[in-house]
């Protein structure tokens, strides 16, 4: 049996988004409710599909459904498609399932030629009207079908307005016109080499094909990569009667939004241009009045427009966003779809929207996307500024910056106490803690999303823009070179963590926008979820923006970053150096106290929450200087001893807990201590997780395990605590029923365990092949973005199910930066965790996507029920 690929709009409503594209959907949806809409019919998705997938033939069958319609059309409107006398016009416009405003073709008027042109100039009266109308086809036409650059057009157009001393192409007379459509026609001809098509049908079949073609163009791939569209949907064609909003001042067209798409309040927003066709709002050829300007213009039409926007709010229960044409006085709707909002408006409407009684607080809650809730937590562009890109890297931590360029990290710390600076490197180490905590921001040549500068800037909530290849450094000229521009250190750059993009020069920056709407839904969020969200956190202070946050306890306190401070450093590189094990006991030691110091800031604040702690993970020469910078012949020799071909997967971690003991030993004394201070200082026992990395082997955990219970017994007995690891090698995953029997927790580290399992160098990677990768379609999605659910997410899956069916009751956790991505967070609510950890600046989100999660899955369950 053939398919059907062409549906009329009356015969259309419930067949939705998916086949018809949002914008034939929502028409086909405003007929069936009686609002007045253009006759016509949709050419569905499918049909897109087919065209993409059959080399770029049309489906069997599909010119002869369209002659249907078209004939459908006909009858219903008593025009006829390419005749002489009162011809009937349709528009071409592209509609995807999901909206993707701007990406893709639209071409108006067309069924016009040299003597339809003359028949509506008479049958209207209205020889303007007719010929401003066939020009903009001539145009558009060119433009999206043969790919004529616009310019050509424009240039043309702007010529004769400058002849006729005039500036609003309105101010054009018929005649001017007249000409300008001959000018057109020889463009046309010159760049596309053969007349401007005067048969009806042949415009609509070269005009579908367009707009099938417009779906694979580079900026609408570009546009579906940033907003994870799949690239398999295809786009819909309508094919719409013409309304004319450029008859006369009697007729305009605009757009509306039934509540302000900035703020979200309720009110009158939008904008109207009387006499003129859709193109002149959006491509801003003219200026546009404020709606309410309407009103006075033409009251009945606007007040038909009132109701209908309060009548599709109240359909849809969302925010709506309208495209309309008054012709001759008369309303007509193009297009309703849910609005594009900033955050503050979407939580603004959602709780308004239940107040009001039109969505449940359910609905409120699973309609906000997490990811949008950055904007709220972080500095952002304003997004009225006006500046110029000058290169792009990968949006690595979220907010934006402006500050002078500082090329060290000692710079940062001393210009970052009076001046705002922004710290920029090829790319950070361990050693730039003291600058990046000074810094506004952090631009990198180097690196990828789970970069130091990327880890670090998130934990502190600091923008950070990583791996942008079109930066150069000089550091002995103190210059760079950013694209295309020369800078030098001092001079103001901004950059935006949230989209990767670099600018030279200041741009205004909006305050975080943290508010009442954004707590009420977070509390609703908090009534659904299952998972608990933690927080990652490495000092007292980010301890209490995590709690601030809503964290629910620390899921990943790092402790190396602890051994980086000024006046600690010395003394690790004093232990690193140390020949014989007392020699090493004796500066830990003199760490100790430091340690138990850190420990109890983060125990008080978090105030009786669990804290997991994990011990040191790095090999110990990222503790020691280059080997250029060593100060002399002994240091030298130990730089070269701790020298490792591929340290990631070399000398760290629980191996490093096994070589040298003392070191792990020193820091569960520390602990067990700081436990002991604060629980006698505040009352409140802290919650202590112990958890060894890098674990792949029982018998690593099994040693280890026992050297922790021992040392901490030697310093209380009374002090609970549990022991567990981090899992974050395939081994690890496959062989979790043994590591379990020596565990009470698992917390899965999926930077590195993503790292393990793709074989990806995660800085090498995201500086250069998966850029690629990506873009070419190898990937669909950056694997240390979002989770890798059928590869990591499935040894994540093997480790719960093996590491429950030895200890049924085990803890387990993600700390990784994917427990703050949503959705990966839905995943680990499918796997069943008991919790997420992320950066501070993201725990808003990990609690939003939970709930989100969670109400998803009671959803499935209802359908599958028969509900």
């Amino acid at each position: 049996m053939t398919p059907t690929f062409v549906y009329d709009l009356d015969h259309a409503g419930d067949l939705g988004k998916k086949l018809l594209g949002g914008k034939g959907a929502g028409m086909a949806e405003m007929t069936s409710l009686g609002i007045p809409v253009p006759a016509g019919f949709t050419i569905t998705t499918a049909a897109c599909r087919e065209y993409v997938h059959n080399e770029k033939q049309l489906p069997e069958g599909l010119e002869a459904e369209i002659d249907e319609h078209l004939e459908v059309l006909e009858e219903k409107t008593g025009k006829r498609f390419g005749e002489r006398d009162d011809p009937l016009l349709v528009s071409v416009r592209s509609g995807a399932a999901v909206s993707m405003p701007g990406m893709m073709d639209t071409i108006l008027n067309l069924g016009l030629n040299d003597e339809a042109v003359e028949g509506l100039a008479q049958i209207t009266d209205n020889p303007r009207f007719a010929y401003d109308s066939y020009r903009r086809l001539i145009q558009m036409y060119g433009e999206v079908v043969d790919g004529i650059a616009g310019h050509r057009f424009e240039d043309t157009f702007s010529e004769l307005k400058q002849e006729r001393g005039v500036q609003q192409d309105v101010d054009l007379s018929a005649d001017d016109l007249k000409e300008l459509v001959r000018s057109y026609k020889e463009i046309y001809e010159q760049e596309a080499g053969e007349p401007f098509p005067q048969n009806a049908r042949e415009q609509l079949g070269r005009a579908v094909r367009a707009v099938f073609e417009s779906w694979d163009t580079p900026r609408a791939q570009v546009y579906r990569r940033a907003h994870h569209i799949p690239d398999d949907l295809g786009t819909a064609v309508n094919v719409i009667q013409m309304v004319f909003g450029n008859k006369g001042e009697s007729s305009g067209t605009g757009v509306a939004f039934t509540r302000d798409p900035s703020t979200g309040e309720p009110g009158l927003y939008g904008e109207f241009l009387a006499n003129a066709q859709g193109e002149d709002v959006v491509a801003g050829i003219r200026t546009p009045e404020p709606l309410v300007k309407m009103k006075s213009r033409q009251p009945e039409a606007f007040e038909q427009l009132l109701d209908t926007m309060r009548r599709l709010e109240e359909h849809y229960r969302d925010m709506q966003d309208i495209e309309f044409t008054v012709e001759d006085g008369r309303l007509y709707l193009l297009q309703t779809r849910g609005a594009k909002r900033t955050a503050a408006a979407a939580l603004k409407a959602a709780v308004e929207m239940v107040d009001e009684g039109l969505i449940t607080r359910e609905e409120a809650v699973a309609r906000i996307d997490p990811a949008q809730l950055d904007q709220l937590l972080h500095p952002m562009l304003d997004p009225n500024a006006d500046y110029d890109i000058a290169a792009k890297g990968l949006n690595a931590s979220p907010g934006a910056a402006t500050g002078k360029i500082v090329l060290d990290a000692d710079t940062a710390a001393e210009r970052g106490e009076s001046e705002p600076v922004i710290l920029v490197r090829w790319e950070t180490t361990p050693d730039d803690i003291h600058g990046l905590i000074a810094a506004q921001g952090i631009l990198t040549a180097h690196g990828g999303m789970t970069s130091h500068a990327a880890v670090v800037a998130r934990g502190m909530g600091k923008p950070c823009v990583a791996g942008c290849e079109d930066l150069r450094i000089d550091v002995e000229s103190k210059h760079v070179r950013i694209g295309e521009l020369d800078l030098a250190e001092g001079d103001v750059i901004t950059i935006d963590g949230g989209t990767g993009i670099v600018i030279a020069g200041p741009v205004e920056l909006l305050p975080p926008q943290i508010n009442e709407d954004f707590e009420t839904i977070l509390v609703w969020a908090d009534d659904h979820r299952v998972l608990q969200v933690r927080a990652n956190a490495d000092t007292p202070e980010d301890a209490a923006k995590a709690r601030e946050f809503g964290a629910q306890g620390i899921g990943l306190c790092r402790t190396e970053h602890m051994f980086m401070a000024d006046e600690r450093l010395p003394i690790v590189r004093e232990m690193i150096m140390a020949s014989s094990e007392d020699e090493r006991r004796e500066t830990l030691a003199k760490l100790l106290p430091m340690q138990q110091s850190d420990f109890e800031g983060i125990f008080e604040a978090m105030h009786g929450l669990p804290v997991t702690i994990r011990l040191l993970d790095p090999p110990l020469h990222e503790f020691l200087p280059p080997l250029e910078e060593a100060t002399d012949e002994r240091m030298r020799e130990r730089i070269k001893a701790l020298h490792e071909s591929n340290p990631m997967l070399g000398t760290r971690g629980c191996r490093l807990g096994l070589l040298w003991p003392e070191i792990y030993e020193m820091q569960v004394r520390a602990i067990i201590r700081a436990a002991v201070a604060v629980e006698e200082r505040t009352g409140d026992a802290p919650l202590v997780e112990i958890m060894h990395p890098l674990v792949g082997f029982a018998e690593e955990l099994h040693r280890l395990r026992a050297i922790t219970v021992a040392t901490a017994n030697e310093e209380s007995e009374d002090v609970e605590y549990l022991v567990g690891t981090m899992i974050e090698l395939p081994r690890a995953c496959i062989r979790a029923d043994e590591i379990a029997e020596h565990a009470d927790f698992f917390s899965f580290g999926t930077n590195d365990l993503t790292q393990t399992t793709l074989g990806f160098s995660r800085d090498d990677a995201e500086g250069k092949f998966l850029t690629r990768y990506l873009e070419e379609g190898v990937l669909e999605q950056n694997p240390f973005e979002y989770l890798d659910q059928s590869g990591v997410g499935d040894l994540m899956r093997i480790a719960v199910e093996r590491g429950r069916s030895t200890k049924e009751e085990i803890k387990l956790g993600i700390c990784g930066e994917h427990g703050g991505e949503p959705e990966s967070v839905a995943f680990c609510h499918r796997l069943g965790l008991n919790y997420v950890s992320c950066s501070p600046y993201r725990v808003p989100l990990a609690r939003l996507a939970a709930a989100q999660a969670a109400l998803a899955e009671q959803g499935a369950a209802y359908v599958a029920a028969g509900g």
